[in-house]
């Protein structure tokens, strides 16, 4: 006979918005940082950085499409 389970959390409400906005914070810090370090850093990192920025942009673009739609 199977053990009873517990009934299951409720969801956590989570600002979407504002984890993706830390996101492209951190994203740009690190694009600044790798800027600085110059040639001592390989371009597929500043390429990185920038796509994550990218990335960000268009899922608050789809974020703000969703809620209007």
């Amino acid at each position: 006979m199977p053990a009873p389970t517990r009934p299951s959390p409720p969801p956590l409400r989570v600002e979407t918005r504002r984890v993706v906005l830390v996101g492209m914070v951190l994203w740009a810090l690190a694009l600044v940082v790798v800027l600085l370090l110059g040639d001592r850093v390989d371009r597929v990192w500043t390429w990185t950085c920038v796509c994550g920025l990218v990335l960000a942009a268009v899922g608050l673009a789809i974020m703000r499409w969703q809620k209007q739609g």
